[in-house]
């Protein structure tokens, strides 16, 4: 979570584009993200440097090859005392080298940075901000999300579209409820800064060692495992530098309005995404509507609503093959709701494919920025029901305070969330008065397919056992006396 201390730096780096005439919220972000990449690229570099050294072996540059491109690095330009030249290699030199950085012109890398254009106008103002930001902590891999949430917020564009970056360690869980095959064929439909298709490929990397030495498997981990979408440049952009840093600078990165007729805005390849993933991770926006003139029509055919929330889970059952996962975020409104476009999308879900588990998440998951209750999915897509029993957890902390200042705290259920999620067998002799059960579906359909845990846990009343009504008057006789004394002690005193 970004700290206090954070903000602020933030804030002086946003007054400096503004003050340097760089006011357009998009430019900003743009123009400071080129410069976070670039600082990570030479972080990278030099872990790779330190790591060579401690086996004693020769360095081979991985990024900075030539020894004109060492002069690229963050830590030498940092370095030059000449503000004018500096400023002159950054423009004329450096941005050139991080367009072409991946030589793929196909790479979702290529197409996004293509048109990327330098903008800071001064070596003044160049100076100011790099400045700015090498003071910035950068050292976990998902700080450049919280900065960029941080900064999105300062927009106010994230409560106009309903969106919110994940937190990262909400994130990791439902990686690690959803435990990616080898295999797997992994989409994000609104994919952001490509937190989740980030985590899923540590994932990989944590849980396959032996596998990364099988070529036809690092073709497939490279080009094939991983898809995002979404219909925002700047957050492209963003997602393509974050896949790139982790070495997917060839996965499938496309610009695409997921719940629209076709990423062209035409009604061809409607069916384009049809039971072609099989793993979706995701955090859709919550708020909007789409009229159905701009909804792909596959997608009316599952439900028939406007809400974006309800179109998003269309498409992850459009989306998904036989057999196939998700696992979710959705407004807790869709857990409960009687509209019956709500209603159909749980019965469809349940009755059609076989739901797993909701979660329950804390109101305050996504402060500071908004305190919207929301809950996760886990479903499977099968096509011809198997819904028996759903799992129930209701989360109530995830290591962090609940409110706006999101500062770290000892009680975390996620570690709970995860070790009951792997032994499900020992779930079944679990009470309605625990933090996780199963309820039979039988149960859920006679309650109107409804999603929340409340519905279905048991609340354990502890009878209160109060004084004799006798006793209470006398104390409160007592206490009013003594209020007595105490006012004519104050009154003689005046």
């Amino acid at each position: 979570m970004i700290t206090i201390e954070q903000r602020s730096k933030v804030d002086k780096i946003w007054l400096d584009f503004h003050s340097n005439g760089i006011a357009i919220p998009s430019d900003v972000m743009e123009q400071f993200n080129y410069l976070v990449f670039l600082r990570q690229l030479d972080d990278m570099e030099t872990k790779r440097e330190k790591r060579a050294r401690f086996a004693r072996e020769t360095y081979v540059p991985k990024l900075f090859v030539t020894e004109a491109e060492q002069d690229y690095r963050w830590h030498n330009l940092i370095a030059m005392s000449d503000t004018e030249e500096r400023f002159k290699l950054v423009r004329d030199k450096v941005m050139a080298w991080l367009i072409a950085l991946n030589d793929d012109d196909d790479s979702a890398y290529a197409r996004y940075m293509k048109d990327a254009v330098f903008k800071i106008p001064t070596a003044l103002a160049l100076e100011k901000i790099m400045q700015g930001i090498n003071e910035l902590e950068l050292n976990d891999e998902d700080s450049k999300g919280d900065l960029y949430e941080y900064m999105l917020s300062k927009m106010g564009t994230s409560k106009v579209n309903g969106q919110f970056r994940t937190p990262r360690q909400i994130i990791k869980m439902m990686v690690a409820m959803a435990a990616p095959q080898t295999t797997d064929v992994i989409v994000d439909g609104a994919m952001g800064s490509a937190g989740f298709l980030v985590a899923a490929a540590d994932y990989m990397h944590d849980q396959y060692k032996d596998a990364f030495t099988d070529e036809k498997f690092l073709h497939h981990f490279r080009h094939e495992m991983f898809h995002g979408f979404d219909n925002d440049t700047t957050m492209l952009r963003i997602g393509a530098m974050n896949m790139m840093l982790h070495g997917l600078g060839s996965a499938d990165i496309t610009y695409k309005n997921s719940l629209a007729v076709s990423k062209d805005g035409d009604k061809e390849d409607t069916d384009e995404d049809k039971e072609k993933y099989t793993l979706v991770l995701a955090n859709p926006p919550f708020k909007g509507t789409l009229d159905n003139a701009q909804v792909n029509p596959e997608l009316l055919k599952i439900t028939k609503s406007k809400h974006t929330e309800l179109l998003f889970l269309a498409w992850f059952l459009r989306s998904l093959a036989i057999g196939g996962r998700a696992v979710v975020i959705v407004p807790a409104g869709v857990t409960f709701s009687t509209n019956k476009d709500f209603l159909q999308i749980r019965k469809t879900i349940i009755d059609e494919n076989r739901l797993d588990a909701v979660i329950s998440l804390p109101s305050g998951i996504f402060q500071p920025y908004s305190g919207v209750a929301t809950a996760i999915l886990v479903f499977t897509k099968t096509g011809h029901g198997g819904t028996d029993k759903v799992w129930f957890y209701n989360m109530e902390a995830d290591g962090y305070s609940l409110d706006v200042k999101r500062t770290e705290v000892e009680k975390n259920d996620i570690p709970d969330v995860l070790a009951r999620w792997k032994n499900l067998e020992q779930e079944g002799n679990r009470t309605r008065k625990d933090k996780s059960f199963f309820v039979p579906v039988e149960e859920i359909r006679e309650k109107d397919y409804d999603l929340t845990i409340n519905k279905y846990k048991e609340l354990d009343y502890k009878p209160v056992e109060y004084a004799p009504t006798q006793e209470i008057l006398s104390n409160i006789k007592t206490h009013y006396a003594k209020l007595g004394n105490l006012i004519d002690n104050i009154q003689e005193q005046l």
